[in-house]
């Protein structure tokens, strides 16, 4: 019943926020259900990597996704995935556990400054997907007039180098990279903030699968009874994220996530280097 229960959470945050929601998926899993620190990781990649195939279909139906770029950006993070769950086995599960603390203070600490500097892109909804008009920014990667993004080899080149750090950090962590690629996408192209989320849940699910492949070949423990019970209760927070959306997404609650990032983190932080 608690993996239901903590996979709403994760699908419910994921469907609010609109990035940083799976990142509670490690220490749900670590400290709630008990799960070893690289089995846990494991089974956030699995839970993730759905969880955003669902968000990644309805931004496909609706022509959103700017594909080729997706298709660039995940190869590369696809390829570089395995080499992070590699570097999870290289090291201990106290410094897996550290680093991920880390990690959860950085995405708070993101989530905290664009909640206060652009609230209307803290009120984006991964779930949700919408067309938006694209500014005319001084990006890597421009579109042309009839609306194609000019792949040339520098912007190519590009991706691919934001790519291959999503992939690591995403086979290390078990996390989507959802935080680094919306912002990432909008700062090398065009895109506005809509079509850059709806593009990074393809990238999502593709780099997750990665690594969930190379964790299983790795030999990394996974329970399917609990990462079924825990993808199910995913799916259902997404769903309920995508209906309380619109009136509870914003600044607000990106604030409310952020600061519980930050207790969870500090709490983890306490716990592995208390004894020392």
């Amino acid at each position: 019943m608690l993996s239901i229960v903590f996979g709403v959470i994760v699908g419910l945050a994921l469907g609010l926020t609109g990035g940083g929601g799976s990142i509670f998926a490690v220490p749900l899993l670590i400290y709630g259900l008990d799960v070893a620190p690289r089995n846990a990781v494991a089974i956030s990649l699995i839970a993730v990597a759905l969880t955003a195939a669902s968000g990644a279909i309805e931004g496909w139906w609706h022509a959103v996704v700017e594909r080729r770029a997706a298709a660039i950006f995940a190869v590369a993070g696809m390829i570089a995935a395995p080499g992070g769950v590699w570097l999870g086995d290289q090291v201990s599960p106290q410094l897996t556990v550290l680093a991920f603390a880390m990690l959860m203070l950085v995405v708070a600490a993101r989530m905290l400054i664009k909640a206060q500097r652009a609230p209307e892109e803290a009120r984006v909804i991964r779930a949700r997907i919408a067309t938006e008009a694209v500014d005319d920014l001084p990006t890597v990667c421009r579109y042309s007039t009839d609306g194609r993004l000019r792949l040339t080899a520098r912007c190519s080149l590009v991706l691919v180098a934001a790519g291959l750090v999503v992939g690591v950090l995403s086979g290390f962590f078990g996390v989507g990279g959802g935080f680094l690629i919306v912002p990432a996408l909008m700062l090398i192209t065009e895109m506005g903030i809509h079509r850059a989320v709806a593009t990074s849940l393809l990238v999502i699910t593709l780099i997750g699968l990665s690594g969930v492949a190379s964790a299983m070949l790795a030999g990394r423990q996974i329970d399917a009874a609990l990462t079924t019970l825990f993808i199910v209760g995913g799916v259902i927070g997404m769903g309920g994220g995508r209906l309380l959306a619109q009136q509870l997404a914003g600044r607000t609650l990106q604030t409310v996530f952020a600061v519980a990032m930050i207790i969870i983190s500090i709490f983890m932080l306490f716990e592995r280097l208390g004894p020392i």
